[in-house]
């Protein structure tokens, strides 16, 4: 979460990762996204809570999308903003208009800039040059919104603690980057299980396990990963701009199925997510994606939550600076009561 200078001297918040983030910040956003998910539910019996009234948020869509596009549109809305949707082929980006250019113009239109992109530089020169928050929804190198989603569905389970084993079965991707990124700052141990030849991002590996306060390992056999595992993840195993790879990945990655043998693998207690959109039958079998420990539907959902209490947190931060001031004062009141 980088904070940059305005022209007006105030701080400019941008989320392009977990780069900037410390434990106790994303442990703060969590909490807020508890009281969001709660709020909605009193919004639905007449209570208010319109944080960004009349704010506009511009969504920037170069990739196709469901989850991403419907959660940010009716978070935006329901936290009484209007979104404005732009297919990245139809503006243009960086080919009829430079990058450099629409992050200008959106930023004297708009409140905040949404993008899902294929390059992650573009995200980083939209930051650079606008005067308005810009939110990662998605590029080749990460999914930072995703995982949030992911890891904050593990806390509100009560499943989240320093110890906790999630091990991420299938191609070193940019949501396996963003979880070893989130690694490299909350203490829990983090398993990648994938082939040879499809790591993850070198760069954000080695930052992030020269600061991790858990263990972040690689290891090439899945069925060894998946042992005492409290979470097993999986992603698809081919990637939107992979099609033309697509049957040489079915062959490497038959073994990184996660299915009932897998399962039995991990602890009796443990869970089982996907980022979506799933291939029943290929990196997830679909009694184990329909069984009774898939948490998959949970942490979908949890995108629309986490991303309201981001852009809380992103365009309206006394708001969000509040709630943790009176938090606080309740928990140490509590504390004092025991």
């Amino acid at each position: 979460m980088s904070q940059d200078k305005k022209g007006d001297g105030t701080q400019k918040r941008d989320f392009l990762g977990f780069t900037g983030l410390d434990a106790g910040k994303i442990l703060e956003l969590f909490d807020y996204s508890l009281h969001i998910k709660r709020q909605r539910q009193q919004n639905r019996k007449g209570d208010e809570f319109r944080p960004i009234r009349h704010k506009t948020v511009a969504m920037i869509f170069n990739k196709p999308s469901l989850r991403t596009r419907v959660s940010f549109e009716l978070g935006v809305y329901e936290l009484g903003g209007h979104a404005i949707s732009l297919e990245g082929k139809a503006i243009g980006v960086g080919k009829r208009e430079s990058v450099e250019d629409i992050a200008r113009l959106l930023s004297r239109y708009n409140d905040a800039i949404v993008a899902r992109l294929h390059e992650h530089e573009i995200i980083e020169t939209l930051a650079a040059n606008a005067d308005i928050p810009v939110i990662n929804a998605l590029t080749d190198l990460s999914h930072p919104c995703q995982v949030l989603a992911d890891a904050f569905t593990l806390y509100e389970k009560g499943l989240w603690h320093d110890q906790v084993k999630v091990v991420f079965v299938g191609d070193g991707n940019n949501v396996a980057n963003s979880w070893i990124e989130l690694a490299g700052i909350l203490p829990f141990h983090f398993v990648l299980a994938c082939p040879s030849g499809y790591l993850p991002d070198e760069k954000l590996l080695r930052q992030a396990r020269s600061n991790a306060k858990g263990v972040i390992e690689i290891i090439h056999d899945p069925m060894e990963a998946a042992r005492n595992a409290d979470a097993l993840y999986t992603d698809v195993w081919t990637s939107m701009g992979q099609e033309e790879e697509t049957a040489e990945r079915l062959q490497v990655f038959a073994p990184f199925q996660i299915n009932s043998a897998m399962l039995a693998e991990a602890k009796p207690s443990a869970v089982v997510m996907h980022c979506m959109p799933a291939h029943r039958g290929q990196e997830i079998s679909a009694e184990v994606m329909d069984g009774p420990q898939s948490i998959i539907i949970d942490e979908a959902e949890n995108r629309l939550h986490v991303q309201k209490a981001l852009m809380v947190k992103l365009m309206n931060h006394d708001v969000y600076r509040k709630f943790h001031l009176t938090h606080r004062l309740n928990r140490a009141a509590n504390s004092l009561k025991a």
